[in-house]
């Protein structure tokens, strides 16, 4: 069970991933032991999934952001299986969410720019299994994005 020790540290870890142990037991009002036995309990409960660093893509060379809609011919296990495993591999696609109703999935594609797009949605999206139909609506501008749950 989470409690209100155990939210203050999440909150302080979505802040900052990188914080110290003896920083973060500072924080929420703990010694350093207590702090890192609930971290560590955290973590092997699977209520963190792990620490990333946040890169901006553009920085990278890949500012340019796609959101495509995928409708499939037939919604079978052994269509959605094949496609899944395609989108997951894809390391384009950095964001993908199977959806009730129509359209089936959801896909938040980056790309260096217009152009680079255009070619991987020939060569990369049209040819994933059971594509009946892709809609893509490009990304102006993000307001928000990997915020992670309210804790």
């Amino acid at each position: 069970m989470i409690d209100h020790i155990d939210r203050s540290i999440l909150r302080h870890l979505k802040e900052d991933g990188r914080i110290t142990a003896t920083a973060l037991a500072a924080k929420v009002g703990l010694t350093v032991a207590p702090c890192h036995r609930r971290l560590r309990d955290l973590e092997q409960s699977g209520v963190i999934r792990g620490y990333k660093a946040d890169i901006d893509p553009a920085a990278v060379g890949l500012g340019f952001e796609a959101i495509v809609f995928v409708t499939l011919r037939q919604v079978d296990r052994p269509t959605m299986e094949i496609f899944e495993s395609r989108v997951a591999e894809n390391p384009n696609i950095v964001e993908a969410q199977r959806l009730f109703g129509s359209p089936d999935y959801l896909l938040k594609v980056i790309a260096a720019d217009l152009p680079s797009y255009q070619r991987f949605y020939d060569s990369e999206l049209t040819v994933l299994p059971g594509v009946e139909r892709l809609t893509s609506t490009l990304v102006m501008k993000n307001l928000k994005s990997n915020a992670g749950p309210p804790v």
